[in-house]
């Protein structure tokens, strides 16, 4: 493991609805990490295809006049789409923290890609929660995937957009001694006149994420381009809720200093930053929250692994109880 790495984070507007599209520019944005000698890039929230704006803007009725194309432009693992970004990863020996809408046959989740510098994926999940609205696009997560990972560059985490207001979840996190942290966004222009949506506020919160958990964070956020407010924009009501711009990218240290210099609202590109792995030590000495710092005699968190499942199976020769996926990743024929 390195101590020394630099990373960025990704703050530009996708290929709006158009998988192939995101992929194309997201291969520009790995190559020129890779020139910059970035060793992680990080991708926002929903950023393959593009996040779905028109849940904020319109009634659930109405909006389903987007959904088929955007399913059909969701991401599938193992997909065509799914394996040129890990050929890229591999290409330029660079990890990838890929945020996505995740095609999953007829259901879509809103999703995070860990792949290494060989283009192997290292973790896939889901957010637990989707936010408000969101529930009419995605299902949810569950604690299977709520993981830190080891590899190559230190232990990373992974959580999407206001899962970083669940306090349990994020403990989850700060109990598996989570070193680099991405925190990734859709954008911040959504409903201006709601502060908790704002830039401000939502940075505070990846921000105190970075002091409280002692980690570095990696914030990647969206771009709306004016080609999305054309897209999405019917009216001058919609017109007041969605607005041009909105990223914000960030970079924190383990102190919650902020890194590199952030880019325009409207400015596409990466937010780079080196950071050490040994400052940590120096920021847990302080007040390591799952060390010395904690008190379990007072509170524990139940952190619950097991992986839901609609389906399980049984057969009369073999009372053992084995779920559909685990028969459909075996040699054994399904019923």
């Amino acid at each position: 493991m390195n101590s020394g790495i630099r990373v960025a984070a990704v703050q530009a507007a996708p290929a709006f609805m158009d998988l192939d599209g995101c992929v194309d520019k997201a291969l520009d944005l790995i190559a020129q990490a890779a020139r910059d000698d970035v060793q992680l890039v990080a991708f926002p929230e929903c950023w393959f295809p593009g996040y779905p704006w028109w849940v904020w803007l319109s009634p659930p009725a109405g909006n389903l006049q987007h959904f088929a194309r955007y399913h059909d432009n969701s991401l599938v693992v193992g997909s065509a789409q799914f394996d040129r970004l890990a050929k890229a990863a591999a290409e330029h020996g660079i990890h990838l923290s890929i945020g996505a809408s995740e095609r999953d046959h007829g259901s879509l989740y809103i999703s995070q890609f860990l792949i290494d510098d060989t283009g192997a994926l290292l973790q896939a999940r889901r957010k637990l929660k989707p936010t408000h609205v969101e529930r009419t696009v995605f299902g949810e997560g569950d604690g299977s995937d709520l993981n830190v990972v080891q590899t190559g560059l230190g232990r990373i985490g992974q959580l999407n957009c206001w899962e970083h207001l669940q306090p349990l979840s994020k403990y989850a996190l700060y109990s598996m001694h989570e070193q680099i942290h991405i925190g990734a966004w859709p954008s911040f222009s959504c409903y201006p006149q709601a502060y908790a949506l704002s830039a401000p506020l939502n940075n505070a919160v990846s921000q105190v994420y970075a002091a409280e958990g002692q980690c570095f964070v990696i914030a990647p956020c969206g771009v709306i381009s004016p080609e999305m407010i054309e897209e999405l924009v019917q009216t001058e009501e919609q017109g007041q809720l969605l607005l041009p711009g909105g990223g914000a990218a960030r970079l924190y240290g383990p102190d919650g200093a902020m890194l590199g210099e952030p880019l325009g609202d409207s400015e596409e590109g990466l937010l780079i930053a080196d950071i050490d792995l040994q400052t940590i030590a120096v920021a847990k000495s302080f007040a390591d929250p799952v060390g010395h710092y904690a008190r379990a005699d007072a509170t524990q968190l139940l952190l619950n692994r097991t992986r839901r499942r609609p389906v399980v199976e049984s057969t009369e020769s073999s009372p053992e109880v084995v779920s559909r996926e685990d028969r459909e990743t075996s040699d054994a024929p399904l019923d």
